[in-house]
Parts: C-alpha cells; structure tokens; sequence
C-alpha cells in the first residue's frame, strides 16, 4: 500500500526543445515556482553573476547551453516532482535520446516567433515511438510572432500530432494581454515585471461575462471569436488519449516573465502519468511490483570537480530502493550496495535513505557501471531502449603530453563510459578514434580533458566516416571477417567489435560479401 502511494506521488518528466527555444529558462522557472531556489539566473546574461542552476557545467555557463542533461526534484501539490533538462543541441542528441528512456511524460518548448524547428520534430518523433505524453508550452508570447492559430496548424502538420489548447492568447507582442485559461475557465493578466499574483488572475467562467471586456479591452471580441473557433476545431481534452500519447495539450505564455509557468505546472501535476511500465528484454516491469528494479541511463565525471567524483544515474523502475542493501548487477553478475544514493538538484546533492519508481538517484561510481545496466534484486533481466548510435563524425585523437598519458587516458575512457563521445581503439595498432555525432561534441571533450583531467589533445582527421557493430554465431567466419579487414576493425568502450569504413557504398559492399556477419547500427543488440 505504501509502494503505491508512493508512486502516485512522483510525476517525471523530460523538457525538450531546440535550441534557444527558452527550455532552460522554463526549467528555472518551474523550480522558482516549486521553491526549489530562489532567484533564476539569466541563461545568456553577462551582465550578472548568477547561472542557470540546470547547467551547472563550467563549459554551459560559458555557452549559454546545455551539453548535459541535469536532474532536478520538488515538491508541488502533494506531488514529488522530478525533472530532467535535456541538451537542445543536435550535438548531445544521443543524452537526450537515453535521458526519453528514464521518463514518464515530457514538456515540450516551443518558439512562437520560430514555430516548430528540426530538433523539435526529431524528439517528437522519438516521444511519438516510445508512446510518451507531451504537454506542450508556446513560448515567448511576449514578442510579434507567428499568429496562434497559424501555429497551432503547424504543429499537427509538422508534428503528425492532435492537440488541444488548454489556454490562448489575449494578444500577443507589444498588445500580450494575458492568457484565458481554457483548463481552469479564468483570465490571467500579463505583467511584464515578471511577476505573477493572484490578483493578476479574474475568474470568467463565462466569456461573455463583461468582465472580459473590463479587463482585455479591445482584444476581449477576437478571444471570443478565436475560442469560438478553437473549441469547434479541436478536440476537448481527454486524459486517456493524452496518456496515450495521441493528443498534446497546448500552453501559452512568456517563461522569462514567469507568465503562464503557475498554470502549467498546475497541469502537469493534475494530469502526467505517474511511474508505469518498463520494457526488458524478457519481460513487462510493473512499477508497483514489490522487488526493486532499475537501470542506468546516464553517468557524469566530475559533477563536483572538488572531489573528482564520478556518479552513475539511476532510473528506479519497481519496487523500493534502500541504501545499504545488497543488489545483483546483473551484467557482472557481481553484488553492489551502496550507502550514499544522492537526490539531486542540478550539481547539488542530498543522500537519501530510500527512493521509489520514478525517481532519479545517484549512485558513486569507481567504475562498475556502464550506460544501460540494470540492477536487481537477484532477477537476471535487462532494460530496453538505451544505445549508442553509429557515429558519422571520426578523430583521430592525439595525446599532446607524453608526460600526461595516465590523466588522458582515464579522462577519454570515462568520457567514453559517459557517453559524451565514443570511444574506439583500433584492434591492432590501439590508435584511438572519436566518433561524434556533431562537432561541438569534440569542443566538450578537448574542454573537459583540459580542465577536469588536466590533459591536452588534438585531432586529426580520420579516412572512416561510418561504423557498425559486427556479431556472428560462426567464430570462425568471424575470425576470417576480421583477418581481411585488420585495419578497419576496433573495439568500443565495452570491448563489443566495430567494423569502420571509408564511405557507405564500401560499408553496403561488405555487407553483401559477408552474408554470415550480422551488423548492427546501434549498439543495444547484446
């Protein structure tokens, strides 16, 4: 009975975005509003000391982005909430990929001046594969942007989605006025002074209610009109069809002003899922199952660079997670117990005592876990969904001082572990090889190298520009494989064996001569 209350309770969710659509804004938002922190930092600004507390990272500070997902937790109404900010780069696409597999439901981002962008239909898609809720929030009302009704069109064409508006406009730019809260029926005034008072909010649960027009003025007609319209065009909402993932509900408001973030926040605890099932290779996991269950979908060097920690994060599936009870990790085989579990608020780190599905714990690492592993209770079962994709980008890297060799070793391999870059070591010559998915990949790694591990490198380009993962139940002709293609055979972090080429017509060319090799482009086929 206790299990189940508890997983009632947490509601985790992922924001995505494109780039600059405003997502680390509304991350800080909704912690000010959960009484996380106390003042929100500026995401650009150089004009004050303060940061975004999700992008904790010295390089992100520097940026203005974020190249890491960040783990944050509040309470609000009666609901613990944890919230994953994801990387909007294209870039980092790989940790927002695994960081959709450790989530119940996501908060989509969207700009009203640029309307729906690429990065933005990708992790749609990827929502709309995996059947995750999205609940959507227009942003940036408070600037001239595409028309409402423009964007709502835009956003079933270009995101193959249904949606309902849960608010609307009352002007927008220089006229925003507010926004009516279809979900709550009641008008809420803008103020530009980024705050947002409960004097600020005039309950009109009819629009025809002259208080509209007190209050919107000469934008009071067009509300009407446009609701009017809204409700004949789109569906009401249905919680089953959002659960679903069929539907997305659609907000509208300014999140640098704090505007329509309360309302937001408000739904999301009404309405997101709370902890469901997760699929394993063998079978169906149920939350409320009484034996613990998770797995780890990210790891991060460093988080404190004062104590050169290195923390594994783990997504609790089933059951009750205690510190100091021994658990199966079960791609070792080996025991692992550990009695310092971290909740987290961006760098910022509690130890607890015991935690439940949905949350996102902490565990210190001095190396035994790898990205996807699971721990149990004793069950021998593994986690689906979490893996690493052929990279089209390869670098040669080069160690720039003999004299450092051990720091810049240890820093590429657990770089690698984290899955910030892939690491490959060609099988006879060992010569180390990058593979990225986008350049500022190799920026992060130089960056991190040199100022957490004190190591400096270079790159060189490589003659390989894709990759694939080589299996085969024929040692033999696996063997002979490998003999032929000597110079174009590595090992990844994991010591699985990779095939490089030179351009995809020689990768398809291989492929027909060696019918008895399996090949795979994502590394999740063990």
């Amino acid at each position: 009975m206790e299990l189940q209350k508890e997983i009632e309770k947490r509601l985790t969710f992922a924001i995505i975005s494109h780039p600059d659509a405003g997502k680390t804004t509304i991350t800080e938002k909704l912690l000010l509003f959960g009484k996380a922190i106390h003042a929100a930092g500026a995401v650009k600004s150089s004009r004050t000391d303060r940061k975004t507390t999700s992008d904790f990272m010295e390089m992100e500070k520097q940026r203005g982005i974020s190249v890491s997902t960040s783990v944050m937790g509040f309470n609000w109404k009666d609901r613990k909430v944890n919230l994953l900010d994801t990387p909007g780069h294209a870039d980092f696409s790989e940790d927002t990929y695994r960081t959709l597999t450790a989530v119940d439901s996501t908060l989509m981002v969207i700009d009203s001046v640029k309307g729906v962008e690429e990065r933005t239909r990708k992790l749609c898609e990827i929502c709309r594969m995996r059947r995750t809720p999205i609940i959507t929030y227009i942003n940036k009302l408070d600037r001239d942007g595409k028309d409402p009704i423009e964007l709502m069109d835009e956003l079933e064409t270009e995101l193959n989605v249904k949606i309902t508006p849960m608010s609307w406009p009352v002007g927008q730019g220089k006229a925003f006025k507010g926004v009516y809260s279809l979900y709550e029926k009641r008008l809420i005034l803008f103020n530009s002074h980024g705050t947002q008072d409960e004097d600020d909010t005039i309950e009109i649960t009819d629009l025809s209610d002259p208080k509209l027009d007190q209050y919107a003025g000469l934008e009071a007609e067009q509300l009407r009109e446009e609701i009017e319209l809204i409700n004949e065009v789109y569906p009401s909402f249905d919680r089953e069809q959002y659960l679903s993932g069929h539907i997305t509900p659609v907000f509208f408001g300014s999140a640098i002003n704090n505007f329509g973030v309360r309302e937001l926040l408000d739904c999301l605890v009404d309405i997101a899922p709370s902890p469901r099932i997760h699929e394993a290779e063998e079978r169906t996991v149920e939350a409320a199952e009484e034996k613990f269950s998770g797995f780890i979908f990210k790891i991060h060097a460093n988080l404190d660079p004062k104590h050169r920690d290195r923390i594994a994060f783990l997504r609790i599936c089933s059951g009750r997670f205690e510190k100091n009870k021994q658990y199966l990790h079960v791609r070792s085989g080996k025991p692992f117990k550990t009695a310092n579990p971290t909740a987290f608020m961006a760098q910022d780190r509690n130890i607890i005592d015991h935690a439940y599905p949905g949350d996102i714990i902490g565990l210190h690492d001095t190396g035994t876990f790898k990205i996807g592993d699971t721990l149990t209770e004793g069950e021998k079962m593994k986690f689906k969904g979490i893996p690493s994709f052929a990279p089209q980008i390869f670098r040669t890297v080069l160690n720039m001082d003999p004299m450092k060799s051990k720091q810049f070793n240890k820093g590429l391999q657990q770089l690698a572990e984290e899955g910030v870059v892939q690491l490959f070591t060609k099988k006879y010559t060992n010569e180390k090889l990058l593979g990225v998915v986008g350049m500022l990949q190799l920026d992060v790694i130089k960056y991190r190298l040199e100022h957490e591990y004190k190591a400096s490198c270079r790159f060189d380009n490589s003659t390989f520009t894709t990759a694939c993962w080589i299996n085969s139940d024929d040692k033999k002709e696996l063997d002979k494989f490998i003999s032929i293609h000597s110079g174009k055979i590595a090992e990844d972090v994991r010591g699985a064996m990779v095939f490089l080429a030179g351009n995809k017509w020689l990768l398809e060319r291989t492929l027909e001569e060696f019918p008895e090799i399996k090949y795979y482009f994502t590394s999740d086929y063990e």
